[in-house]
């Protein structure tokens, strides 16, 4: 039900910029975060930066002071803004949704977490 598209990827030239979106639908029902994750061949995914739905971010040291994420007025969108690109940016970034609804089982509420994922898109930083 839920989906996230990744667009915006290509290459740039050290110093440059980039900006990413992830388009996401399905998502109607409970709170959600989302957030950046990139991944190199060999290496793990790793964690680039969050927003929240009421829009407070978060950002691993490798994004701080170049990175920005956001998203638009009717939260559907999220963008990241890579600013003074360099070549160790270089990853397949994703777009990741992390919901959380509230579930009754017939005698109280729990809570349910749910990881959905896009499919990439390429960066590439030349030097």
């Amino acid at each position: 039900q839920v989906q996230l598209v990744e667009s915006g990827g290509g290459s740039a030239q050290a110093g440059g910029s980039l900006r990413l979106s992830c388009a996401v639908s399905g998502a109607t029902q409970g709170t959600y975060d989302i957030a950046w994750f990139r991944q190199t061949p060999g290496k793990e995914r790793e964690f680039v930066s969050g927003i929240d739905v009421d829009g407070t971010t978060e950002y691993a040291d490798s994004a701080k002071g170049r990175f920005t994420t956001s998203h638009d007025n009717a939260e559907n969108t999220v963008f990241l803004q890579m600013n003074s690109l360099i070549p160790e940016d270089t990853a397949m970034y994703y777009c990741k949704l992390d919901r959380t609804e509230k579930i009754w089982t017939g005698l109280k509420y729990k809570r349910r977490k749910t990881a959905y994922w896009g499919q990439g898109t390429q960066v590439t930083v030349s030097s």
